[in-house]
């Protein structure tokens, strides 16, 4: 599933202002493997293990700006994989983002449109 969090930080609730914080209350509610996007997919530190995309289901994202400087745009992606694992992918947002992470996401929102869809349609896969 797929939600925006990201708010204007004006309007945000004072625990998720900064991505330091939003990290450490996502660790607390479980979320502890640091993620990170290799060749051979998502790649878990604490398991030593790979995922591919259509095992990997993003439970929500936040998305940081920076104030005046492009470079400080960030995105946290809280994810889940099939066999429980539990963890977080943090990469820059927009023009500084790793291409290697965007495609990855970008394969894993696909998946997970097509299963939505399938839900929706009794089983059936749609286009």
């Amino acid at each position: 599933m797929w939600t925006q969090e990201y708010r204007n930080p004006n309007d945000k609730p004072a625990f998720m202002n900064t991505l330091t914080s939003c990290v450490n209350k996502v660790t607390k509610d479980g979320y502890t493997d640091n993620f990170k996007v290799t060749k051979e997919g998502l790649y878990s530190s604490s398991m030593e293990k790979h995922f591919k995309p259509e095992e990997v289901q993003v439970i929500n994202f936040y998305r940081f700006e920076g104030q005046s400087d492009p470079a400080d745009n960030a995105i946290m992606y809280v994810i889940e994989t099939n066999d429980g694992q539990k963890g977080i992918l943090i990469d820059a947002y927009g023009p500084y983002s790793d291409e290697k992470v965007n495609a990855f996401m970008t394969a894993v929102e696909d998946i997970n449109k097509k299963v939505d869809k399938a839900d929706k349609s009794g089983g059936q896969y749609t286009a």
